[in-house]
């Protein structure tokens, strides 16, 4: 038997001045970031060079679209895993610290 739990769709974002700017940039930097990550490869990648290239280009549209003209539901993923870094960095401090003691 399947269980289906129906989730209350996010509520719109906040609006505030500036944000459709840097959520433009957002949505354009990760894609960016991705392709830019590809292209390191010291070997070749074969197909999922352009693959992956591809793929970004396609989302970061998407996310650059939904950044500029539905903005109340764009949501920041340098924001999203900035913190899960600052929390990763904030254990490795404490750690060292306990370590250090």
């Amino acid at each position: 038997m399947w269980l289906l739990v129906a989730r209350e769709p996010r509520p719109d974002a906040p609006d505030w001045p500036g944000r459709r700017l840097l959520a433009a940039i957002d949505a354009v930097a990760w894609p960016l970031m991705w392709v830019l990550l590809i292209r390191q490869v010291p070997g070749p990648a074969g197909l999922v060079g352009p693959f992956v290239t591809a793929l970004a280009v396609l989302l970061g549209l998407g996310r650059l679209h939904r950044a500029l003209w539905e903005n109340h539901r764009y949501w920041f993923t340098t924001w999203r895993w900035g913190k899960v870094l600052g929390a990763m960095l904030l254990i490795g401090a404490v750690l060292k610290l306990s370590m250090a003691a």
